[in-house]
């Protein structure tokens, strides 16, 4: 048995991207309460490199308010409705959309919830390597976009100096680093 069982539901809020809703629950010891979820489909992070270096893209993220470089990542349209493609092929579309970058080699390096406390939110990293350059195909909330090529240290300057602040970025890099060495190759 789980330790919260979820006794009733409703919907608050949907839009394309998101649905809120709102549980109430029954803890172990049987007392009640609510807990607000965010619903948000299954994303991937793509860590891209050439060997010497990786590929970050930089965005305006309204909810903050700044711009922020952090690695390509997204989910797919109509996901939320249960319609999600395959974790590679959204991996693959998303480093496409977002760089232009095409990859000869995708390897899974781990999962990442996102803020598990309040949201359902789970994503794949991947680490992208045979790289051939082409053009984008951004969406239209990503039109201020940009994309640079970074090297390992100063991608970790970036970090230390709070220039990158994206919580799965960080946590991409350390599975990254976990890997070893050689997961590039």
């Amino acid at each position: 048995m789980d330790p919260i069982e979820r006794v009733a539901s409703r919907e608050v809020y949907r839009n394309p991207w998101m649905v809120l809703r709102e549980d109430d629950v029954r803890r172990l010891d049987g007392s009640l309460g609510i807990y607000g979820v965010v619903q948000k489909p299954t994303y991937a992070l793509v860590i891209a490199t050439d060997g010497e270096r990786y590929r970050l893209v930089e965005q305006f993220r309204y909810p903050i308010g700044l711009r922020r470089w952090e690695f390509p990542q997204g989910t797919a349209p109509g996901s939320l409705d249960g319609a999600e493609p395959p974790a590679a092929e959204l991996a693959a579309q998303e480093l496409r959309e977002e760089t232009g970058l095409r990859a000869g080699s995708m390897r899974r390096l781990g999962q990442l919830d996102v803020a598990p406390g309040m949201s359902s939110q789970r994503g794949w990293v991947w680490l992208a390597t045979d790289l051939t350059e082409g053009a984008h195909e951004r969406e239209h909330e990503e039109q201020d976009m940009r994309s640079a090529w970074f090297t390992a240290e100063r991608i970790e300057e970036m970090m230390r100096s709070g220039e990158i602040t994206d919580a799965q970025t960080l946590a991409a890099w350390t599975l990254l680093r976990l890997a070893g060495p050689d997961a590039a190759r």
